[in-house]
């Protein structure tokens, strides 16, 4: 099968990374360089838009009560797209196959004949507590970590989360601002109102904002703070190892010093 240009369809699905268009990686930066199609999400910053200079551009982006497109919409046009003009590049935030999709689009190219490729992206699961000083794992403090979606496909917070918060896990988080207070409910109710919590909206981007607090104030910290999404929620004692420049510090994390000090981790360095 060939386009009428005498190309060959093709659908890479490409990771663009959180917010920071140099977290791009190369080979996708050479994917778009390739591009006759790109087809783009709203969480993409569209500065990495500039490395696809002879690419149609197509906005597809879906947010919460704003969807230009449905899923079976974006399909049909990745396949159309792909057997019109040749290689379509499908970016997305983070990495295309963490909630986002990218395996039933590729599924639906191939099932067309269309030949697919995969790059991946940095998620903002480990990207975005990264950014500002939190890693998901560390020594002592947390062996694994949970990555869990706030909003189910039937809007409702996800029953993982339950499990999750009996663990000692770190657990992040995505697409779950709307849904904060259920979330601090349900850790309240296996008795850790007093685990910290961190939220990173807009992570790695100029305009990022930070706060920092426990299950018990998180809601009204974060709305006397304005934050909103896109945000990434981390619950877990690695919170404590957050840089203090730009998060909001609490008494009780000062109160813990002396016990981290002897983990040999400081909280809220500056």
């Amino acid at each position: 099968m060939k386009t009428i240009t005498g190309k060959t369809p093709k659908v890479t699905l490409l990771g663009a990374g959180h917010g920071d268009p140099e977290l791009l990686t190369l080979k996708a930066v050479k994917a778009l360089n390739d591009a006759d199609v790109v087809l783009y999400d709203s969480l993409v910053n569209e500065e990495i838009l500039k490395h696809a200079n002879r690419a149609l551009l197509v906005y597809v982006g879906k947010r919460k009560g704003n969807h230009s497109h449905t899923q079976d919409e974006i399909n049909e046009l990745i396949v159309n797209y792909a057997q019109e003009f040749g290689h379509v590049v499908r970016v997305k935030g983070g990495d295309p196959f963490v909630f986002g999709r990218g395996k039933e689009e590729e599924i639906y190219a191939h099932e067309c004949g269309i030949e697919t490729a995969i790059i991946p992206g940095i998620s903002s699961s480990v990207a975005v507590p990264a950014s500002v000083g939190i890693p998901v794992t560390a020594r002592g403090i947390a062996e694994s970590f949970w990555v869990i979606t706030g909003t189910t496909s039937d809007r409702e917070l996800s029953k993982d989360l339950s499990l999750a918060a009996q663990s000692s896990a770190t657990v992040i988080v995505l697409m779950g601002m709307s849904k904060l207070a259920d979330i601090a409910e349900i850790y309240k109710s296996v008795g850790k109102a007093d685990l910290p919590v961190a939220i990173i909206q807009d992570g790695t981007k100029s305009e990022q904002k930070e706060v920092v607090g426990t299950i018990a104030n998180i809601l009204e910290i974060s709305q006397n703070q304005g934050i909103g999404a896109p945000a990434v929620i981390v619950i877990g004692e690695v919170v404590h190892l957050a840089r203090g420049r730009n998060a909001v510090k609490e008494d009780w994390v000062l109160e813990d010093e002396f016990i981290f000090q002897n983990l040999n981790t400081l909280p809220f360095i500056n």
